[in-house]
């Protein structure tokens, strides 16, 4: 049973990756003034179920978790171009649980996640501005790119079935059009996930993983600043894995909506709301995630106009 079970287990650890990597994010091509420096909190609530491979040993696998993330951003010129850089660090708990042939397997874990940083820059449409040139000019249209690194800091022992952390560098290179229309933005990006090798995956064998493309489409309105509402389509697919030479009939093909609220409630402070769900699922995660997220703006230089 070692090897069945080695397998199905690779499915379930991807439960909690994959959750990271359908995130949706509206808005992380919008142009704003060099300057600008967010920090928040974001509360998570991930439950639902993981499709799995009909020739695994596994059946009716349930995730529920639960995850806090501080993170930071900052906008600034890089070569006369706007650019950011953020930087997260989640912290997870939850159950995990699924039928291992006649078995019932549960499994409770806590503990820090992979740290993630994002660096993005404008390609066209969008030079350094400072806030006054910012605030003075007219919206137009933006390309942008971006590399997201998640680094394996995360929770992790290879004698478990199942870790917060992957041990495993992960790499996103995106680009995204972003396209105002008056009050209305159209947002547009495709990349795909790189990961490097497990090579201390469960049991001391290596766990490999093709990449993982992605898309998003983005539609959002503002009703004035810092309030907005979007909706939210992404599609993902590829990811195959490897264990010890053995290929998985695992290529994910899948697709997620979502809606994002963004209110402001004091004068430097908002609140985001978040809700994301699948909508097909051909392999891997097939969960709903709402989020809450607390986020306080402020400008290293003058204020903008309000």
């Amino acid at each position: 049973m070692r090897t069945p079970i080695l397998l199905a287990v690779a499915v379930v650890l991807a439960a909690h990756g994959l959750a990271r990597a359908q995130e949706i994010e509206p808005r992380s091509y919008s142009p704003g003034p060099v300057g600008m420096n967010f920090a928040g909190l974001s509360v998570l609530d991930t439950r639902g179920g993981v499709a799995v491979d009909p020739t695994l040993p596994l059946d009716n696998v349930d995730v529920r978790l639960e995850s806090v993330m501080p993170g930071y951003s900052r906008s600034f010129g890089l070569a006369g171009r706007a650019a950011s850089a953020s930087l997260a660090v989640p912290y997870a708990w939850g159950d995990i649980a699924g039928d291992v042939g006649e078995d019932r397997r549960e499994v409770r874990r806590a503990g820090f996640g992979d740290t993630r940083l994002r660096v993005a820059v404008n390609i066209a449409g969008n030079p350094a501005r400072t806030p006054a040139q910012y605030a003075a000019s007219a919206p137009a249209t933006t390309l942008g790119a971006s590399l997201t690194v998640v680094a394996p800091t995360g929770e992790y022992r290879a004698d478990r079935l199942v870790n917060l952390g992957t041990n495993r560098w992960a790499f996103k290179p995106e680009v995204g059009l972003y396209q105002p229309l008056g009050p209305w933005a159209v947002e547009l990006s495709a990349g795909a996930w790189f990961f490097t090798d497990n090579d201390d995956f469960f049991g001391g064998v290596r766990r490999q993983q093709d990449p993982l493309a992605t898309a998003q489409l983005h539609v959002a309105y503002t009703f004035r600043p810092r309030l907005w509402i979007a909706a939210s389509s992404t599609w993902y697919g590829g990811g195959e894995t490897t264990i010890d030479g053995t290929e998985r009939a695992d290529r994910q093909d899948n697709t997620r909506v979502g809606l994002t609220l963004s209110v402001p409630v004091a004068r430097d402070w908002s609140v985001k709301l978040g809700w994301s769900d699948g909508v097909t699922t051909r392999i891997g995660s097939d969960f709903s995630t709402v989020a809450l997220a607390l986020q306080y703006a402020w400008l290293a230089g003058p204020a903008l106009p309000r």
